[in-house]
């Protein structure tokens, strides 16, 4: 597969999971937030929860492919989001990670503890 493909896939992934968040009523903060650590694909809001999510385009073995390294990963990124936003800093967050395939969404809440 091309890396275009690729891209194409998980732009299309990550559109699908957004959608599916913003109809149970999560509001989107930022996307494909960066820094030197990782990438957080979506940062939405739940009322007062902050909620970072990973999107995975593998049906179901997504979820499973987020391993300690990579919620390592994604914990330090998230931190250096709160200390780039402190109106955040105090709200109480959680992970979440989407899995979409072509004829399926699956969304795990709270899907690794933030330490």
């Amino acid at each position: 597969m091309k890396k275009s493909d690729t891209r194409t896939r998980g732009q299309w992934a990550e559109h699908c999971a957004e959608q599916h968040l913003r109809e149970t009523g999560l509001r989107l903060l930022a996307r494909n937030f960066r820094c030197r650590w990782e990438e957080i694909d979506l940062i939405m809001r739940e009322q007062d929860m902050l909620v970072f999510v990973e999107v995975r385009y593998r049906g179901a073995t997504g979820i499973e492919s987020v391993d300690s390294h990579k919620q390592a990963r994604l914990m330090a990124t998230a931190e250096h989001y709160l200390q780039r936003h402190p109106c955040d800093a105090d709200r109480s967050c959680r992970f979440d990670v989407v899995s979409v395939s072509p004829d399926s969404i699956r969304w795990v809440k709270n899907a690794f503890s933030y330490h």
